[in-house]
C-alpha cells in the first residue's frame, strides 16, 4: 500500500511504521488514524516478528491536529449521524488495530508525546523514551473527556491513582518520571534511542516464533478483561457533547 502520512519500511522480520508530518509534529488527522488502521492490519498479515512506531523529525506525535481533528464532519458535508459517529471513533479503532496487530509492537519516544501520541504508545506493547522526551495529556485542560479508550488502559498501565492525576491535572511529565511509573519500559539517551530499539526489535525477532505469539496473545486477553465493560463505544459521542459545550476552545 501507498500512505500519505505514514512511511511503512521492512527489515527482514522487523517492520517500522513511521509518522510522517514532521512539520506538524507529527499530529494526527482523520486520514493518518486511518493510514495507520490500515498499516496494522496489513503488517498483522506480513511474515514480521516485530513492528516499531515513531516519528519522523523532532516528535513522536503532537496529538490530534487542532487545525484539522480527527473526527471532523463539516455539518455542510450532510454526512449522516451514523457517518459522524463512525469518524469520531477513529482514535478507538487505530488503538484496536495496533493491539491487534500479530507481531509484538515497540512505540519509539522522542521530542514531544501528547495526547493523542500518549494513547497511540500506550497501545504498543514495549515502550522506549528518549530522555528529552515529554509528555503531556492537555484533554481536560482542553475542555475535553480523555477518548479513544484510554482511560481503561492507561489505568491499567500505571494504576488508577497516577492515571487519574495524569489525566485531571494536565500537568507535563519527563521520560525519568514516565519510566518510574511504569509507562515506559526504558528511558535512554537521545543518542542512543535507535540503537537501544534496534536492539530490542532484533532480541524479540531472535525470539522462538511460536512462543513470542502466544506470549503477546495472553498479554492481548489480560488486557481485554481490564476494559470488558467498559464505554469506548460512546467515545465519540462524549467528544462530540464536549465541544458544544464550549466550541471557543477549538478550532472546529
Amino acid at each position: 500500500m501507498t500512505y500519505e502520512r505514514l512511511v511503512v519500511e521492512e527489515d527482514g522480520r522487523v517492520a517500522r511504521v513511521w509518522l510522517d508530518r514532521p512539520a506538524r509534529l507529527n499530529a494526527l488527522d482523520g486520514p493518518a488514524l486511518e493510514e495507520v488502521i490500515a498499516a496494522f492490519d496489513a503488517l498483522s498479515r506480513r511474515d514480521v516478528s516485530v513492528v516499531v512506531l515513531g516519528g519522523r523529525g523532532s516528535s513522536f506525535c503532537a496529538g490530534a491536529d487542532r487545525k484539522d481533528p480527527p473526527g471532523r464532519v463539516p455539518p455542510e458535508t450532510g454526512a449522516s449521524a451514523r457517518a459522524r459517529r463512525w469518524a469520531a471513533q477513529l482514535g478507538r479503532r487505530a488503538l484496536e488495530a495496533i493491539e491487534r496487530c500479530e507481531a509484538i509492537t515497540i512505540a519509539r519516544l522522542q521530542g514531544h508525546v501528547i495526547g493523542g501520541g500518549v494513547v497511540l504508545a500506550a497501545a504498543c506493547d514495549l515502550r522506549v523514551a528518549a530522555e528529552s522526551t515529554r509528555f503531556l495529556i492537555p484533554e481536560v485542560e482542553l475542555g475535553i473527556p480523555l477518548t479513544w479508550g484510554a482511560v481503561p488502559r492507561l489505568a491499567a498501565s500505571v494504576g488508577p491513582t497516577l492515571a487519574k492525576e495524569l489525566i485531571l491535572l494536565a500537568e507535563p511529565f519527563d521520560g525519568a518520571r514516565a519510566e518510574r511509573m511504569g509507562f515506559v519500559n526504558r528511558v535512554v539517551p537521545d543518542g542512543e534511542l535507535d540503537g537501544v530499539v534496534a536492539a530490542m526489535a532484533a532480541r524479540v525477532a531472535a525470539q522462538p516464533e511460536w512462543a513470542v505469539h502466544m506470549t503477546k496473545t495472553q498479554f492481548r486477553a489480560y488486557g481485554r478483561a481490564h476494559v470488558l465493560g467498559d464505554v469506548t463505544e460512546a467515545d465519540g459521542d462524549w467528544l462530540t457533547a464536549a465541544t458544544r459545550e464550549d466550541p471557543s476552545r477549538f478550532s472546529w
